[in-house]
């Protein structure tokens, strides 16, 4: 079994078949599956699925940091009543993202601050969404060492030394189809140095397909292709590669 540790059914590219989908995961083997939030509209659509599939899907929220207008203080109460959900297991996506620069530096970082505060207050782990901004996120983290919540830095980008200082900080590492990919080839050899009990797989569908389905939709069946792509790389089984990383994942987000 597969745990896609991150995934965002709600896109409307899922909304002819999202039922026939996640019944096909259950068959297949995906078990069970994270819906995650980044804005209120997609926060909403992930805890209502989430309490639609209970026990096989659960829901993560919070403001991605290209929403960072979104944390307002309304929207900051309904976070904050709404973590307590069964169905909510993680903070997230949250973090900084500096790849288009349209939302100004200092207001991620302000937001950003302010939701990993709130995941440590309510108890639930986060997950970190860092993309051309590394060195300003482990400066962020390293500045609340041994007061941050546990979590994820899923989709890495980043170098092999910045994955040892984020899990030097207590944080998993998580990679998407974009391993795969024929350009990350230093991605890749990062993957390989990642030890077993601090990794974890997902698809971040329906971005992020893996090869050799680029260019289609992705969804979460495929994080068995990430799965198989990493567990042969290292000359594990794929049955091993699998099972570590589902219950990495089961661990960190407290999943019975």
């Amino acid at each position: 079994m597969f745990f896609d540790t991150h995934a965002h059914l709600d896109d409307e590219r899922y909304d002819e078949d999202r039922e026939e989908l996640i019944a096909r995961m259950q068959d297949q083997g995906v078990d069970p599956c994270m819906t995650v939030g980044a804005n209120m509209r997609m926060n909403r659509f992930a805890v209502e699925l989430a309490k639609k599939y209970p026990g096989y899907l659960y829901a993560a929220i919070g403001i991605h940091p290209n929403d960072s207008e979104e944390l307002t203080e309304e929207n900051f109460v309904w976070l904050m009543e709404n973590a307590g959900d069964p169905v909510v297991k993680a903070w997230g996506e949250i973090g900084l993202d500096y790849h288009y620069d349209d939302v100004p530096r200092e207001m991620q970082q302000e937001v950003f601050i302010r939701q990993l505060e709130a995941a440590r207050e309510v108890d639930l782990p986060v997950i970190l969404h860092i993309r051309e901004a590394h060195g300003d996120a482990l400066d962020i983290l390293r500045a609340r060492k041994g007061s941050l919540p546990k979590g994820v830095v899923h989709c890495y980008s980043g170098s092999y030394e910045s994955a040892v200082e984020y899990m030097d900080l207590g944080f998993l590492i998580s990679f998407t189809g974009s391993v795969t990919f024929n350009n990350a080839k230093k991605l890749a050899a990062v993957s390989d140095k990642i030890p077993l009990d601090r990794i974890m797989i997902e698809t971040d569908c329906p971005y992020m397909t893996p090869v050799p389905l680029r260019g289609k939709r992705n969804d979460p069946l495929n994080v068995k292709l990430v799965g198989q792509f990493l567990a042969d790389r290292r000359g594990v089984s794929v049955e091993e590669l699998s099972a570590v990383t589902r219950e990495n994942g089961l661990k960190l987000f407290r999943i019975p």
